[in-house]
């Protein structure tokens, strides 16, 4: 375990993030007699739709997150307050360890604790916990709101239970968490990202291999997210009707998934053709980043733009407006990110120009639209960590 002086000098002080404060409060404790986890969310430059089937994405975890504070209770209840939302959680651990189903929870965001604390164990061994926490990433946004949660959550309490997790362990935990909070049978591309996040990189991941790769960011790109005013909620979306359909093309092609598959034998598949199309994409737009080659950067995020909504069919006219309204703004280049169906654009632009881009777009879009759009311009940062452990009792 860490001792109390260790925390005190792992975490930041309040007087420089006072969400530590407001956290540590919200339990009636000090910051230095809890432990604490922080998860970043991400963004996803290129390569939608193809974790789930073995194969390449190159997200970056950004500066915003879930940031978690815990301790031990003596009983074996799981009592929660999140800063964000009015109600709080009280789970029965023994009841979940029973089969108490995270879906049945209410409020809804205490599934998510329902969920980490089925898939870490907690819920059949672990002690009881009091849990406070705050996150900066937008929910429904296509940010990975809720697999910053979920990571965040897991990493928590598994240290609490005495479990140590590598990233590649941790994020199947916590996507599994994930589908029992939310019935969305996920890739791992979030929870990898969370986990593996290098400051200044986004990162290519293998999806069958779990192998990552820092790609760096040229100093003179920004990284802009817009969103388009609609959230997203993927439980009621056709995110799992597109996976079917994928593992159908699959199975019609031989292949174990589409990642073995070529482009002559999707050319006539649409949903197929996209995750084909894209898997490649993902290769080329690494290589574009390494050259810092901003035309090649801008076709293949209108490619990949044009095939989510064309063949995919996950777009919206509100996403679609949103990259052209970017587009005509002066940005390098813009497309949906995440699972599509609302949410975010991801966009490229010269870091000189990447605020007056955002004004302009936001502008246009309005216009087009009557929505207002929320753009931030994310850095890319290191991946979740167990900040401070648990004092020892």
């Amino acid at each position: 375990m860490t001792s109390s002086e260790e925390i005190g000098r792992r975490i930041p002080s309040p007087t420089v993030d006072p969400r530590y404060f407001r956290i540590a409060t919200a339990l009636g404790s000090a910051p230095d007699d809890l432990g604490w986890v922080r998860a970043p969310g991400r963004v996803n430059l290129m390569g939608d739709h193809t974790d789930y089937h073995d194969g390449f994405v190159l997200p970056l975890a950004i500066d915003r997150d879930c940031l978690v504070a815990l301790r031990r209770r003596s009983d074996r209840h799981l009592r929660a307050r999140s800063l964000e939302e009015p109600t709080p959680v009280e789970l029965d651990l023994d009841s979940i360890d029973a089969g108490e189903k995270p879906r049945d929870v209410e409020p809804t965001w205490g599934r998510f604790l329902a969920g980490a604390a089925a898939a870490t164990g907690l819920a059949a061994t672990g002690p009881g916990l009091d849990i406070a926490l705050s996150s900066t990433v937008p929910a429904g946004s296509g940010l990975s709101s809720s697999s910053a949660l979920t990571v965040a959550l897991v990493l928590a309490m598994a240290d609490a239970a005495g479990a140590t997790l590598d990233p590649a362990q941790a994020a199947r935990v916590a996507l599994r968490a994930e589908i029992l909070a939310t019935g969305v049978p996920g890739g791992l591309m979030d929870q990898l990202t969370s986990l593996l996040g290098r400051a200044g990189h986004a990162l290519l991941l293998d999806c069958r291999t779990l192998a990552a790769r820092p790609i760096p960011l040229p100093a003179g790109l920004a990284v802009l997210a817009m969103h388009t005013g609609l959230p997203r909620v993927l439980a009621r979306s056709e995110y799992a009707t597109r996976r079917a359909a994928c593992d159908a093309s699959a199975e019609r092609i031989g292949v174990r998934a589409l990642r073995d598959a070529t482009l002559d034998q999707v050319v006539d598949d649409p949903i197929a053709r996209h995750v084909v199309t894209e898997n490649a994409r993902v290769l080329a737009t690494a290589d574009a980043l390494r050259a810092d080659d901003h035309l090649m950067l801008g076709r293949l995020l209108a490619q990949s733009h044009a095939s989510l909504r064309d063949d995919f069919d996950v777009s919206t006219p509100e996403l679609d407006a949103l990259v052209d309204a970017l587009v005509d703004a002066g940005a390098i280049g813009a497309r949906l990110t995440g699972a599509g169906f609302g949410g975010c654009v991801v966009a490229l632009a010269a870091r000189s120009e990447v605020d007056s881009v955002a004004r302009r777009a936001a502008a246009t879009y309005r216009a087009a639209s009557g929505l207002e759009a929320q753009a931030f311009v994310v850095t890319a940062v290191d991946g979740a960590a167990v900040l401070a452990g648990l004092p020892p009792e």
